[in-house]
């Protein structure tokens, strides 16, 4: 059985085009998980993931997902409320200075809580300041991602509000093998 599924590639050309939002109430922290964690990277994954149809990573070895999570310029930026994780954002920062969002999204028990928007706009921070945490890395001077039909119904809405503009769409379908 096949499924349209349709992506969206959205960026921001400068820091200056982020535009925050209002941190949620309650004790919420993000945290740079700054040891590699192949581990702890596959939980967040899937606890954010499991319910939105993410599968890519899910066949790769613990070894192949260390070498991702290791590589210079990858971060990943963890919600945590009063000490549970919420939800996360990994940053992948390329040589020429572009950043790609390549994760972000909670887990389903912290969506709907102004939680997601705190954390894209802490980590779209992130992004843009990149260069400062890894010497000798080119100034960051585009940030993007994707999402797509499967992914959350106010995902779209959150990486608007925060200043992406839509560059490309594409729209294929999925299973149909």
């Amino acid at each position: 059985m096949s499924n349209t599924v349709t992506t969206w590639y959205l960026e921001q050309t400068s820091p200056g085009g982020l535009r925050p939002t209002a941190r949620p109430d309650g004790e919420v922290r993000i945290v740079r998980a700054e040891v590699p964690s192949p581990e702890f990277s596959r939980f967040l994954y899937t606890a954010v993931g499991a319910d939105v149809g993410w599968t890519d990573r899910l066949p790769l070895s613990a070894e192949r997902w260390r070498d991702i999570v290791s590589r210079p310029g990858t971060e990943t930026w963890v919600a945590y409320e009063k000490g549970t994780p919420a939800g996360y954002l990994e940053l992948a920062g390329e040589d020429d200075g572009t950043v790609e969002i390549v994760y972000f999204g909670l887990l389903p028990s912290f969506r709907g809580r102004r939680i997601g928007g705190h954390l894209l706009s802490y980590g779209v921070a992130r992004a843009w300041d990149l260069a400062g945490r890894w010497p000798g890395r080119l100034p960051t001077k585009r940030v993007w991602l994707h999402t797509c039909s499967k992914d959350g119904p106010h995902a779209m809405d959150n990486y608007l509000s925060r200043g992406f503009t839509l560059y490309d769409t594409k729209t294929e379908e999925e299973g149909a093998a």
